[in-house]
């Protein structure tokens, strides 16, 4: 019994020990180890330091200039730069002052903001095209910014009824806003931003940004005595909505310009792809057209007026889309809410033509090349849909895909294919040449029933409505020329003719 307390002393005696060096060893070690930062800059060890946090006061401390620059309370290390916390034994430690040096003369601060990635399509960013990016430091900043953007092209009342849903109900004529949206692909994200790279701060200058484009210097012109919207966007290569666009405080080309007023008369290049449906309820004049008869007992000085000529009204609705500030040339016709509020009646005169043979038509009366109702949904002029092209014709839409299109005139058919003289982006389209010097072309149509070298008469089913070519949708293009079309042919304005 003795024995084994002897035994059990001896064995406490050494565990006691054991434990005394345990510990011994145990508290040396914890003197020499330390918990460290490692610091890299693009993958690469630059230095080790014992506190992260004096590192990032010393560069805010530092960047002084940054702060009251962008007006912000910190300023951050540069992208690339990262950090590791790890225990180690190491005595070697850099200090922060060093690898602040090392940091500033390699790469350029950051500081907080949001970078808005605009791409072509709503898809994951590795598969999207990217079109451009932006720096703000605030999300207000890019919200201000296309608010600006979306109130150049659509009037502030008509934007602020739509967003707060408060539209008044058309009550016979006018429209109303059904959606308002960007073509692409906006995403927003918060990240540290380059001080070297453009950071916006400002609304303004965003927003003209987003208009204008980068390269666009901003060009004015003082407002002249006897002169018009109409006349300085003329002048100067623009049509009306772009100068409408680009001075947001005029509302129509009818408003009054001020002699001094410094209105601008830069190229609108829009960043961005505004788009928005409208529904819209307006009356459409129909001209009346004028049926000549013939007495062949009067002598040919007689002229009677047997029925006088009215011109119709048809009140149209339809929905349109609106790119930019152009009409898409597509538009859907409302049947249930277009109706005619007076009907056309034609004039009918009597002339005399004693001993004057056969009557041939003279040329001076013209036909109406769509069915009605119709919506014009581009007009004679320079737009900057489809790349600022100057639109040398009268787009008319409405009447549906296949719907006939009619000869403006007699005359002889000189093209009827795809392309030719009017060139690919005309589509399938029909040319044809008049007696009194003219030319009219039809494009984009979707088939054509006549054929080079025959004999039209005024009114005459050639073809049908479509959307060949290069178009925003199912549309007619009626082009007059004097002369031979793009063939040293001069446009003139269609609706000078058809609507005289």
């Amino acid at each position: 019994m003795r024995k084994n307390r002897i035994i059990a002393g001896v064995i406490t005696i050494f565990i006691g020990v054991i434990v005394f060096f345990i510990g011994f060893l145990d508290n040396s070690f914890n003197k020499d180890i330390k918990e460290v930062y490692q610091i890299y800059l693009d993958g690469e060890k630059i230095g080790v330091i014992s506190d992260d946090k004096e590192l990032y006061a010393l560069i805010n401390e530092e960047q002084k200039n940054i702060r009251e620059q962008y007006n912000v309370s910190q300023v951050y290390p540069p992208k690339g730069f990262s950090i590791s916390k790890y225990i180690t034994y190491d005595k070697e430690i850099t200090t922060a002052e060093d690898i602040y040096n090392i940091i500033k003369e390699e790469k350029d601060f950051t500081i907080k903001g949001y970078t808005i990635t605009v791409s072509s399509e709503e898809t994951e960013e590795e598969d999207a095209k990217i079109l451009f990016r932006v720096n703000v430091l605030d999300k207000s900043v890019f919200e201000d910014a296309v608010k600006k953007v979306i109130k150049s092209f659509i009037s502030e009342e008509q934007y602020n009824n739509y967003v707060n849903n408060v539209q008044l109900d058309i009550n016979e004529t006018g429209e109303k806003i059904l959606n308002v949206y960007f073509d692409e692909n906006i995403s927003i994200k918060e990240t540290y931003i380059s001080t070297q790279e453009k950071i916006f701060n400002d609304a303004d200058e965003l927003s003209k940004y987003l208009l204008f484009g980068e390269n666009n210097t901003e060009k004015k012109y003082t407002v002249k005595a006897g002169d018009t919207i109409s006349s300085i966007a003329y002048d100067n290569e623009l049509n009306v909505s772009e100068f409408l666009v680009a001075n947001s405080e005029y509302k129509s080309e009818n408003d009054l310009l001020a002699i001094g007023d410094k209105v601008v008369i830069s190229l609108i290049n829009p960043m961005l792809t505004l788009v928005y449906d409208k529904y819209t309820v307006e009356d459409v004049t129909e001209k009346h057209s004028t049926i000549t008869k013939y007495d062949y007992t009067k002598p040919s000085s007689y002229r009677l007026v047997q029925t006088k000529g009215v011109d119709g009204i048809t009140r149209v609705a339809s929905t349109v889309q609106v790119i930019n500030g152009d009409v898409s040339q597509g538009s859907v016709i409302d049947q249930a809410n277009t109706y005619v509020i007076r009907e056309k009646v034609d004039e009918v005169i009597i002339k005399g033509a004693k001993n004057t043979g056969i009557y041939v038509d003279d040329g001076t009366e013209w036909a109406w090349p769509t069915n009605r109702p119709y919506i014009i949904t581009s007009r004679f002029g320079t737009r900057y849909l489809f790349d600022r092209t100057s639109h040398d014709g009268l787009d008319i839409s409405g009447t549906g895909y296949g719907s006939p299109i009619y000869a403006i005139q007699a005359g002889v058919v000189m093209s009827a294919r795809y392309g030719g003289w009017a060139g690919n982006s005309a589509g399938l389209n029909i040319i044809i040449q008049h007696s009194n010097g003219l030319w009219s072309l039809y494009a984009h149509l979707s088939q054509v029933y006549v054929s080079v070298g025959q004999q039209v008469s005024r009114a005459q089913k050639i073809g049908a409505m479509g959307n060949s070519g290069l178009v925003t949708g199912t549309h007619l293009h009626i082009g007059i020329f004097t002369g031979k079309p793009y063939n040293g042919g001069k446009a003139i304005d269609p609706e000078l003719i058809l609507k005289s």
